[in-house]
Formats: structure tokens, C-alpha cells, sequence
């Protein structure tokens, strides 16, 4: 049977449907059937000479032997077969020619197709030379690349160098292709353009090569050069040994033995480190178990064991002095620290307090809560570090890493302890509130527990370390903005000195002591250049850093003192007085009114007092009333309990209509919009129930509100006034925004006793038990809503003046307690 080609090609042709792979003419592939057509086609075939159609099916809709229709196949020649399995027969194809599928004439018991003639285009002379140099150099670049390229196939190419469609064809049965692109180059008619894409295939698997082959022999080399360095090492050994020398290993473990020795760790420590020791005696130096060991031995001796610092007794007259020089006011918090102290002195410098509270300093930013820490560290002569705990998240962050991670270390606690170089040192762990939750590696709750416990500190083991450090001489102080956020359990175990923030006053003398003199010699300049005066301090305090603690008063101070130190540089002379000019033109325009608060009584507007991490703030609460069914709309992020609240207030306004001469109908014929300005920030809380129990029977009843006057409390379905928190907070902060006149829950009345004596003698405090007496108080008369009248002034009702609180915290009636609006 003579072989075929385009033009003798039989009409019809079984067709071989492959999905994996395909032939190309003049090529060879060998290949395993297994599915029922595909086996009945080729047993039906002479043993060594049949014809079959081959063609490839791709994507979702390859078993549609419609699909192969109308497309290029290519006629091959079976000549070899076997069994490759129980089901799947082995063929060796060898492609011929490429032809067009036509229609099925049978597809039972496999699938017989006609065939067309399918002409390639006629490449020009010179036209595909180009691209033909190109296979051929980048076949022999990877012959010499890849010992299984076959050595031979650019010589086959370059022969059949006149007839583009047979190199082509030669070249692709060798690439290494998907099977989506070798059947693109089966469909693709131009010999030109398919020697284009083997080229560009050639030239990038040539790259690859290059590539594999540099990391190849730069891994070579490494090893290589690491049998070398281990030979080397073992013929130095036996040198050594000849000579009767002691390798570096033996001499390094006997100098950590000397090292452990002479460096007085307690046994059990001790004992630990030797164990170790022999175990890196025995390791190889360039071996990563070694340096982890070794880093493991250095750990431990340069931990303070027995390592202490100051004195043996707690010098209280000293400490008490060392508090006054440097912290003005707060004398609760010096009180309760000199009492720690106290105690700590009369049992002695080897004794353990097992019931001894931790300090926690709670208060706003920048009240000094650090520098109260190294105060007292600096007045026991103690080493003082600081560790910060916000966001650790993670138990390993306090307690370590165990040696069996890669780049494992110890944690914050040991580290501190390493650079304290001391036993006995003030450790402050800032931030304990913003501590956060444990994830899946265990939350660092629990260590931290451990660590401030003074019955389980005494042996705290850190996961690195793994043998037992004594904190139990530590003096711990913790700080927090927000006593809420400490959990509960971690709560308990400290004792809580709250820092409130400073009013004006104390800000201005704090700066004459202690702020003016630092600047000063921190700038380069002196009071002769720079002259203050009282109330150019108060109005940079009041209406430039309006905060409860001094960071924003001392930045707007060293603003000033950098102007003078700028001018003076420049040849300036004479001395700058601050004055308000001055201060214009440096801090720019003030960033605060002369009196935050609003004092004018309006309609649905409340005054209340609002507790932050960052001290106490005003808050307005806002009320207004419109035609509808009675809804009730509540915005400004608002948290479930003061959503809550707001309902309470809501029902509780609604029963008190006949008192407050508010009709029915007119209730159930308008909405009430609630709103808490300051929407971004978000808001929670019960405090905020009278405030807003007072902006609703306001809007409703049109009685106007005295704003010049701040409340706070939560209001019960029955007009109680419960008791609420951070009321030193809340107080200062309507002293600092000008306001003089408070409303307290009356079971507060004890929490008086907190505030500067400054601040009780300017304010006047009532102590309300129920939203009767409040509203008696505040809610002024009546506006007419008369058909066309204008809005009238705001009468005060014919009220009892406001009792004044006096030092001791009772209630005293004053007859010119509040003037007449």
C-alpha cells in the first residue's frame, strides 16, 4: 500500500478522538486509549498498517465528536499496539498528513469520518528563513542545556530546510507544549507563521534552561563547598589530636563552664545550663542545633539571678520628696504609693507580701502616670524599664517562645528583666487596657496574670528559658486610659489609683514649676528672653489645649520657645513677652471659644456630661419633634444601652405628659428625632438619661432648657436618678468649658471628696434623687406658639435657687446660688 498524502488521502477514515495529546505530520507519539470507541477502532485495524483520523477535543464539550467537524485533523498510521491495562491499549502513531473532518458517517461501534483535502499556504522564498535560523539556534542552545533534548533534531531541521511545513512539523513534535497549543499549530495552515511561534517557544524554553541550569550549579557549588569545609574540619581535628591540642568546641563548653561557675545562678538554673553545656560540647560548630544552644547559654548567664539595685530599705522621706519635686497636685496617688511603700519597708527587702496589690494608674493622656513610675524608681535608687503591652495579642508575646521555633525568643517580660540588669527593678507595663484578645495561639490573659500575681510570680517560667525566674522583688505599676477595658480578672489583682486631669489652674503653676524650666534649657534660651505671664499660661491652656493632661499645652509652649530660639539665632536681642498678640501670631488663631459650652436655654437641647479614656467632655443632646405616628428616630452611633436609655426616657416622658400639660393626641401625632452630635464617634452608656429625659420633655412640652447648666445620671421607667461613674472627670470638664452649675445622682454626693479644692469652692453642685426635681430646676416656662407669633424670650420659672456643695460634700442652700437668667 503505497503511503498516502493530501492528495491520496482515503475519502473516509476512522476517527481516533484524543483528549491529551495529538500528532503532528511526520512525527512519532505513543499513547494510551481507554475509552470504548477508541478501543473497538483500533482492534478492528490490520496489525501493523492501518489508517486512522486523529484529532483532538478540547474544553467543556470535548466527548461532542460534533465539534471536531469542519477542523484539522491528521491522518496517522497505527504501528504498534499492546496492552497497557485491563482496559486501555498502547498505540504507536505516526502522523502523515493534515486533513479537514468532514461529516460522520458512522459513529457506532466508533466513529467513522469523511475526509477533505486541506491545502497549506505556499511559504515564499526567504520568508520564513528568519524565523527557521532562530529554531535552529535555540535547539542546539538547548541540546547543550538539557541532556534529554534530543542532540539531533537541529541538524533534521536545518535538512529540511527548503520545505518550512516539514521542519515545522519536525520541530513541534520535539517542543514541549500544552495540548491546547500543539493543536493550534495542527490548525494553523502557514509553515511561516508556525515556525514563528516554535522559535519564540524554542528561544523561552532556552531561557528556562539557563535559569534551572544556574540554580543547578549554584547548588552544586554550595554543597560542594560545604563537604569541602566538613572535610577540612575532620583532617583539622585529627591534626589536632595528633598534636595534642583541644579543638574550639571543647575550650568554648569549658569556658561556659567557668562562666556558670563564677556567675552564682541559683541550682536549679545552674543545673540546667551545665546539661546544656555538654550538649553543645557534643554538636558540631556549624550545625544550627549549636548556635541555638549557644544563644540559649547566653541568655542565661546574662539574666540578673541574684543581681540587685538600690537599697535594702525603701527610703519613704526620700521617695515622698522625689513625688513633690517632680509632680504637682495629685495627692491621692502620692498618698496611696507612699502607703505601698510603706508596707513593703516594714516587711522587709526578703519578704513577700502574698496578698500585696500591683499599682495601676489610671487616668487620660499625658497626666503623668509614666513619670510617676520613674519618679519612684529614681527615689529607691531601683533600675526603672518600661515595656508597652498594647495589641500583644498573642501568650507567646509575654511568656516566650519554646527553642523549638525557628528565631525563637524570650518574651517581653524576661527581655525587660535582661536589660534592667536587676532582680528588683520598677517594671511599668504601659497600656494594659489596649491588651488584646487571644487569637489561636492562646491569649496573653493568662501569663499576665501569672506575672502580676504575687502568690505565683515567685516562680514565673518563661517558655524559652524553661527554668523558673523570681519576680516576686519586682515592683510592678501598671497604667491604663480605660479601667473597663482591663478584664475583670486582671482588675483584681491590682490596686487602682485613678488620675484625673488638671484644671487650668494646675496646669499654670505646673508649668512655672516644671514645664518652663525644661524648655527652657532644652531650646537654649532663658526667661530673660522669654517672659510668661499668668494668664498668657491660662489662655494657652484654655483656648489652645483644652485636655485633660499637658502634652498638647507643653507642645503649644515649646512652639513658642522655637519662634524665640529662631529669632535669637538670628541676632535678635531683648526678651519676648507673651501676650495674647504674641500668642496669635505664633499658635495661630485659638482653637477654642472663650467658653465651649452654650449658655443660652433653647428648645430640645440638652447639656450632659460624657466619660472618655481621654478625660470628661461635653456632650449636647439634641432633640426635635415633627408630624407623624408617634416613631421614635435615634442617630449618632449610639451603643445598646444608650439606646436603651433613650427608650427609657422616651416612656418615661410619655408617662408624664398630664404633669408636663402634654395632650395625648399630640403624642401620638409627632415623631421625635434624638440626636447625639458627633456622629463618628462612638457613644455608650446609661449616664446620659437625664440629659436626654430633659431634651425630649423639652421639645415636647416647648419649655425651653437652661444650657448653662450640665446634668448627668440615669433615669429609671419611674424617674429614679441612679448613681453614675467618672464624676471627677465630668466635673472638670464643665469647669474647664466655663460652665459652674452641675446636676449629680444624689447617691454621688461621696464622690465630692475627689475634686480639687479649687474646683468645689467655683462650682455649685445639686444632688438630685428623681427627674421631678431636675426638671423643676432646669426646664424653664413655656415659649406661646400662637398663629404667627415670633418666638418669645425664655422666662426662668419661679424655682428654688440651686444648693451650693460646699469641702465636705454637703448640700448647703445659698440664696445667690444661680442668678437669674
Amino acid at each position: 500500500m503505497p503511503a498516502p498524502t493530501p492528495q491520496n488521502v482515503p475519502d473516509e477514515l476512522p476517527l481516533l478522538a484524543l483528549r491529551s495529546t495529538i500528532v503532528f505530520p511526520h512525527g512519532r507519539i505513543a499513547v494510551q486509549v481507554g475509552t470504548t470507541e477508541n478501543i473497538a477502532l483500533l482492534r478492528s485495524l490490520d496489525a501493523t498498517a492501518g489508517l486512522v483520523l486523529v484529532a483532538v477535543g478540547l474544553g467543556p464539550n470535548a466527548d461532542d465528536l460534533d465539534d471536531l467537524v469542519h477542523r484539522i485533523g491528521v491522518v496517522a498510521r497505527v504501528r504498534e499496539r499492546m496492552p497497557a491495562g485491563a482496559a486501555t491499549l498502547q498505540v504507536t502513531l505516526e502522523g502523515i498528513a493534515r486533513v479537514r473532518i468532514g461529516a460522520l458517517t458512522q459513529r457506532v461501534p466508533y466513529p467513522v469520518a469523511r475526509t477533505q483535502p486541506a491545502a497549506e499556504l505556499v511559504v515564499a522564498a526567504g520568508a520564513a528563513d528568519a524565523s527557521l535560523e532562530r529554531l535552529i539556534r535555540a535547539a542546539e542552545l538547548l541540546a547543550e542545556l538539557d541532556a534529554t533534548f534530543p542532540a539531533e533534531l537541529a541538524g533534521l531541521v536545518a535538512r529540511h530546510a527548503s520545505n518550512a511545513a516539514r521542519a515545522a512539523d519536525l520541530a513541534a513534535a520535539h517542543a514541549t507544549m500544552r495540548v491546547s497549543e500543539r493543536d493550534e499549530l495542527v490548525q494553523c495552515l502557514d509553515p511561516a507563521e508556525r515556525l514563528e511561534r516554535l522559535a519564540g517557544r524554542y528561544e523561552k524554553e532556552v531561557a528556562r534552561a539557563q535559569v534551572l541550569g544556574e540554580i543547578e550549579r549554584r547548588t552544586t557549588k554550595n554543597v560542594e563547598q560545604h563537604h569541602r569545609e566538613f572535610f577540612l574540619r575532620q583532617q583539622l581535628q585529627a591534626i589536632r589530636t595528633e598534636l595534642g591540642e583541644r579543638d574550639s568546641t571543647e575550650s568554648e563548653a569549658d569556658e561556659l563552664l567557668q562562666q556558670i561557675a563564677a556567675a552564682g545562678l541559683p541550682d536549679h538554673v545552674a543545673q540546667e545550663a551545665r546539661r546544656e553545656t555538654e550538649r553543645l560540647r557534643a554538636l558540631p560548630p556549624a550545625s544550627s542545633e549549636y548556635q541555638v544552644l549557644r544563644h540559649y547559654l547566653e541568655w542565661v548567664l546574662a539574666m540578673p539571678w541574684t543581681r540587685a539595685s538600690g537599697a535594702t530599705e525603701i527610703p519613704l522621706d526620700r521617695v515622698e520628696q522625689a513625688l513633690g519635686d517632680r509632680h504637682y497636685g495629685l495627692d491621692e496617688a502620692k498618698e496611696r504609693i507612699l502607703e505601698y511603700l510603706s508596707v513593703r519597708q516594714l516587711l522587709g527587702a526578703g519578704s513577700r507580701d502574698p496578698h500585696g496589690p500591683i499599682l495601676c494608674f489610671v487616668g487620660p493622656p499625658g497626666t503623668g502616670k509614666t513619670s510617676l513610675g520613674e519618679a519612684i524608681a529614681a527615689s529607691i535608687g531601683r533600675a526603672f524599664y518600661r515595656i508597652s503591652v498594647g495589641g500583644v495579642r498573642d501568650e507567646a508575646d509575654v511568656r516566650g517562645h519554646r527553642r523549638t521555633y525557628v528565631g525563637s525568643m524570650p518574651g517581653l517580660i524576661v527581655q525587660a528583666m535582661r536589660r534592667a540588669q536587676s532582680n528588683n527593678p520598677v517594671l511599668m507595663i504601659d497600656e494594659i487596657d489596649k491588651m488584646a484578645g487571644g487569637g489561636s495561639g492562646g491569649g496573653p490573659l493568662a501569663a499576665m496574670l501569672e506575672v502580676l500575681d504575687p502568690s505565683q510570680n515567685g516562680a514565673f517560667v518563661d517558655h524559652y528559658l524553661n527554668v523558673p525566674f523570681d519576680l516576686s522583688s519586682v515592683l510592678f505599676i501598671c497604667t491604663a486610659n480605660s479601667l473597663l477595658d482591663i478584664p475583670a480578672p486582671l482588675r483584681d489583682r491590682m490596686e487602682v489609683i485613678r488620675i484625673a486631669g488638671y484644671t487650668v489652674e494646675e496646669k499654670v503653676e505646673i508649668a512655672w514649676r516644671y514645664l518652663l524650666p525644661r524648655l527652657f534649657r532644652e531650646h537654649g534660651i532663658s526667661d530673660r528672653d522669654l517672659q510668661f505671664t499668668d494668664e498668657a499660661l491660662s489662655t494657652i491652656s484654655h483656648r489652645y489645649s483644652r485636655e485633660a493632661g499637658l502634652r498638647g499645652f507643653e507642645r503649644n509652649l515649646a512652639a513658642l520657645m522655637r519662634r524665640r530660639a529662631r529669632m535669637k539665632a538670628k541676632g535678635e536681642e531683648g526678651a519676648w513677652v507673651v501676650d495674647g498678640p504674641r500668642i496669635d501670631d505664633v499658635l495661630g488663631a485659638p482653637r477654642y471659644p472663650v467658653d465651649e459650652a452654650e449658655v443660652e436655654p433653647e428648645i430640645g437641647t440638652a447639656t450632659g456630661l460624657a466619660w472618655t479614656a481621654a478625660g470628661g467632655e461635653l456632650m449636647t443632646i439634641e432633640a426635635l419633634r415633627m408630624p407623624g405616628t408617634g416613631k421614635l428616630h435615634v442617630t449618632g452611633q449610639l451603643g445598646d444601652v444608650m439606646r436603651e436609655s433613650v427608650d427609657a426616657a422616651c416612656s418615661y416622658v410619655r408617662s408624664m405628659a398630664k404633669p408636663l400639660r402634654i395632650q395625648d393626641a399630640e403624642m401620638k401625632a409627632t415623631d421625635l428625632h434624638i440626636h447625639f452630635p458627633a456622629g463618628s464617634v462612638p457613644k455608650d452608656g446609661p449616664s446620659a438619661g437625664v440629659a436626654v429625659t430633659l431634651a425630649i420633655a423639652s421639645v415636647m412640652s416647648r419649655r425651653p432648657v437652661r444650657r448653662d447648666v450640665a446634668v448627668t445620671g440615669e433615669v429609671t421607667l419611674r424617674g429614679k436618678v441612679l448613681e453614675i461613674g467618672g464624676v471627677k472627670e465630668k466635673v472638670l470638664a464643665a469647669y474647664r468649658a466655663g460652665l459652674r452649675d452641675v446636676i449629680l445622682p444624689a447617691t454621688n454626693e461621696k464622690d465630692l471628696r475627689d475634686l480639687p479644692a479649687v474646683v468645689r469652692d467655683q462650682m455649685r453642685i445639686v444632688f438630685a434623687k428623681s427627674m421631678d426635681e431636675v426638671m423643676a430646676l432646669v426646664l424653664l416656662a413655656p415659649i406661646a406658639m400662637t398663629q404667627g407669633a415670633e418666638r418669645a424670650d425664655a422666662e426662668r420659672a419661679d424655682a428654688e435657687p440651686m444648693p451650693r456643695a460646699d469641702g465636705r460634700g454637703d448640700s448647703v442652700a445659698h440664696d445667690d446660688a444661680w442668678p437669674a437668667q
